[in-house]
C-alpha cells in the first residue's frame, strides 16, 4: 500500500524473504496497478487516479504521465478502512433488525452470522438483492438485503472513502475535471455500492476491465520486465513520492513569551516527489547554548510525540546569545527510500550526518553511498541554481534601470520568485520559474 509507512514497508520486505524471495525494491500497489493497465504507454499527457480498495485497507493516488515520465503526484489513504467494514456494517444492521445482543451470542453463533454476511456482500456484487439467514437459539432468522439498503447502511464508510481522495486532489491542487481517468483496484471495487459511489463523485465510470484483484500483481510483472530492460516494453520512468512528511523536533515561540517544545517543523512534506533534497536553518533557544540536538521524525502530527521518531544527532555550537549560533540541517531523500540527514554547523562549519534506510532497502553501504554521491547535484538551494541566479541578477538589472510603477512591479516579482525558492518545492518553482522568465522577457520587449 502507498501509505504505508516505514516500519510497515520494512515488514513487508521482511515477509518477502521469509517467503525466499529476492527483494529488489518496493514500489506501491496503485502504481502497479497503473502500469498494468498500460497508463505508462499512454502517447499525451495524462492525470489518473487510482482507487485501491482492499479488505482491510484504503489508498488512493495520483498519477501523473508526461514525455515517458509516469510519475505519482500525491498518495493518501486509511490503512483501517476496507471490505470488512461493510461486513461490520451488515452484521450491525441484522442484530438490531432482529432486536439480538452481540454480547449474548456465542462465538459460533457469532461467526455464522459473520460469514453470512460476507457471503451476502460478495452475492450482492453480481445480484441486486441476496439473503443473510442464521439458525440461533433454535429459530431460524432470514434477511433480504438489497443493493439499496446497503448503500444505506455503509453511508458513513462511503463519506470516509471521500475525505482521502479529496485530501490528495487538494495536496496537488486538482480539480476532480483534470482527471483523465480512475482506475479500480483491489477486491472491494467490485461492490456495485463503491462503483456507482465513485462514478457519481467523479462523474464518469472508472476503469475496471481487469480483474481488481489481479492487477496489482499483473503490474508488478510488467515492472519486473521494465526493470530487466524488456525490449518489448517501452522505455519508462517511474517516479515516487514521500508518503509521509519528514521533519525536525523544534521550540516555538508562544503567545506569552515562553517555548512551546516538541513541535514539528517539517522539511520534505507528504507527496513531494523523489529523489529530493531540502535544508532549513534552525537557531539555539537559550543563552550560551553549547550544543543543538536535532530529532529526526515521520509523521503528519504538529506534535513530534505523535510521530514516529527515526534518530536524532548532537552537534557543537559555540557559546553565543539566543538565536545568534544556528545549524543548517539538510534531508536528501531517495526513492530507494534512502533518508540523509546532514547537519552543519555555520560557525564552525562543523558537519554531521546520518543515512537511515526508511524501506528496508537490501544495498550494501557501497551502494548506499554510491547513490547519495550521485544525488550531490540536487544538494543546493533552489537559489544557487544557474537559471535560477541568472534570472534574479537580470531582474535585478533591470530594477537598477527603470524607474515608477514598473520598478515596483519588477520588486514585486522578485519577491514572489524569491518567496517560492525558498520553500524550495520544485514543481512550484519549475511554474514560477517560467512565470518570471516571461515577465522579464515582457518588461524588455516594451522596452521598459
Amino acid at each position: 500500500p502507498a501509505y504505508f509507512n516505514d516500519k510497515q514497508r520494512r515488514a513487508t520486505k521482511q515477509a518477502g524473504e521469509l517467503a525466499e524471495l529476492k527483494v529488489e525494491r518496493l514500489i506501491n500497489e496503485p502504481s502497479a496497478a497503473a502500469v498494468a493497465y498500460g497508463l505508462h504507454q499512454k502517447e499525451d499527457e495524462k492525470k489518473f487516479l487510482v482507487f485501491d480498495l482492499g479488505g482491510g485497507t484504503f489508498d488512493v493516488s495520483i498519477l501523473e504521465l508526461f514525455e515517458n515520465l509516469l510519475e505519482i503526484r500525491a498518495v493518501a489513504g486509511d490503512n483501517f478502512l476496507g471490505g470488512e467494514d461493510f461486513d461490520e456494517c451488515l452484521i450491525k444492521y441484522f442484530l438490531k433488525h432482529f432486536n439480538i445482543e452481540q454480547g449474548f451470542l456465542n462465538s459460533k453463533d457469532f461467526s455464522a452470522i459473520k460469514k453470512q454476511a460476507e457471503l451476502c456482500k460478495i452475492a450482492l456484487t453480481n445480484n441486486d438483492e441476496s439473503k443473510m439467514t442464521c439458525f440461533i437459539d433454535g429459530k431460524n432468522h432470514e434477511l433480504t438485503i438489497t443493493n439499496d439498503k446497503l448503500r444505506e447502511i455503509s453511508e458513513d464508510l462511503l463519506l470516509k472513502l471521500k475525505k482521502p481522495l479529496l485530501r490528495a486532489l487538494k495536496d496537488v491542487s486538482m480539480k476532480v475535471q483534470e482527471l483523465d481517468e480512475i482506475v479500480f483496484v483491489g477486491g472491494s471495487t467490485k461492490m456495485p455500492v463503491v462503483r456507482s459511489f465513485v462514478a457519481k463523485l467523479f462523474g464518469r465510470l472508472p476503469l475496471s476491465h481487469l480483474n481488481p484483484d489481479e492487477v496489482v500483481a499483473i503490474g508488478a510483472g510488467i515492472y519486473a520486465a521494465m526493470k530487466e530492460r524488456n525490449e518489448l516494453l517501452r522505455e519508462t520512468v517511474l517516479t515516487d513520492v514521500c508518503p509521509y512528511t519528514l521533519g525536525v523536533d523544534v521550540a516555538m515561540v508562544n503567545q506569552f513569551g515562553g517555548f512551546d517544545t516538541g513541535v514539528f517543523l517539517p522539511i520534505i512534506e507528504r507527496n513531494t516527489t523523489i529523489p529530493c533534497s531540502k535544508v532549513e536553518r534552525l537557531y539555539t533557544l537559550y543563552d550560551n547554548q553549547t550544543a543543538i540536538r536535532v530529532g529526526i521524525y515521520q509523521g503528519e502530527s504538529r506534535r513530534v510525540k505523535d510521530n514516529l521518531k527515526l534518530g536524532e544527532i548532537d552537534i557543537y555550537v559555540p557559546p553565543a546569545p539566543s538565536g545568534h549560533s544556528a545549524v543548517d540541517v539538510r534531508y536528501t531523500y531517495d526513492i530507494n527510500g534512502i533518508l540523509e540527514v546532514e547537519i552543519t554547523s555555520l560557525a564552525t562549519g562543523e558537519r554531521k550526518r546520518e543515512v537511515i534506510i526508511n524501506s528496508g532497502s537490501e544495498m550494501t553501504k557501497e551502494e548506499v553511498e554510491r547513490r547519495l554521491k550521485e544525488l550531490e547535484k540536487i544538494k543546493i538551494h533552489p537559489r544557487d541554481n544557474e537559471k535560477n541566479r541568472y534570472l534574479l541578477e537580470k531582474a535585478e538589472r533591470l530594477y537598477q534601470e527603470t524607474l515608477s510603477d514598473l520598478r515596483l512591479r519588477i520588486s514585486s516579482a522578485i519577491s514572489e520568485f524569491e518567496a517560492a525558492l525558498d520553500r524550495q518545492n520544485q514543481e512550484e518553482i519549475k511554474i514560477e520559474s517560467e512565470k518570471f522568465e516571461n515577465f522579464l522577457k515582457q518588461i524588455e520587449d516594451e522596452g521598459f
